[in-house]
């Protein structure tokens, strides 16, 4: 049964994004915003597909702790379900993403018109100093950055470290960091087909403030992030919802 829920779920996610690929055209003649209205459109769709074909929902705790203003949220990263669900979480956020992602027909074009802010993971401190420069005139028009600290999908239970973007941006941008703890790859693996039914908890966790030496700062940033998920992971595993 949870093999022909997620071959639903595919026929109809491909279904759905083959649509608004092409309806997304002419908003590249429009405005960033639009154009991120347009993206949390797909997103929305998306998940009520997951919904719909899977039995596949998520919950959000700890909304009081997200900032009004500008602020980094640094997010746990196990799944493609993350980063569909950054801008259903974080409404006009920025996402830091992977050069090479914008490279891709239709999806490269969006994100950059969303103002998605890219990353040259090969190009060291260069990459760094680029992406601050983008983060801080994304923070200047008060929007959110989103950034997966370890840079990658880590699947459940696997441990992969934590990379300097995120020091760079909280030293930088002078700007409280929001850890954001979740459980998401129970449901839909990384390199996974099956999508399971069930509730992704998010957990919305207090600002680091500025002022925290860089080696204090990862580490308290990791620490949080991980102990956070790993309650989360054995809630799902154990059945638990929100």
């Amino acid at each position: 049964m949870i093999f022909l829920r997620s071959l639903a779920f595919q026929l109809a996610f491909w279904s759905w994004t083959a649509l608004m690929a092409f309806a997304g055209l002419p908003f590249l003649l429009g405005t960033r915003r639009g154009m991120m209205e347009f993206g949390t459109v797909w997103s929305r769709g998306t998940f009520a597909l997951l919904r719909w074909t899977v039995g596949l929902d998520y919950a959000v705790r700890g909304r009081a702790n997200l900032p009004a203003g500008p602020a980094i949220v640094a997010m746990k990263h196990q799944s493609a379900w993350d980063t569909i669900a950054a801008p259903l979480l974080f409404p006009d956020c920025a996402v830091v993403i992977k050069r090479e992602l914008t490279w891709l027909p239709f999806y490269g074009w969006y994100v950059v018109k969303a103002g998605s802010i890219t990353v040259d993971r090969g190009a060291a401190s260069r990459a760094l100093r680029r992406m601050v420069a983008q983060a801080e005139r994304i923070a200047a028009a008060g929007r959110r950055i989103v950034i997966f600290p370890q840079g990658t999908r880590a699947a459940v239970d696997a441990r992969k470290p934590y990379l300097p973007g995120v020091a760079a941006l909280y030293h930088q941008l002078k700007l409280p960091v929001v850890p954001v703890a979740l459980n998401s790859g129970l449901f839909w693996g990384r390199r996974r087909f099956m999508r399971r039914p069930g509730t992704v908890l998010v957990e919305i966790l207090p600002p680091i403030p500025q002022g925290r030496p860089r080696a204090e700062f990862m580490a308290e940033l990791e620490r949080r992030i991980e102990t956070a998920s790993d309650a989360l992971v054995a809630q799902g595993r154990a059945g638990g919802k929100a």
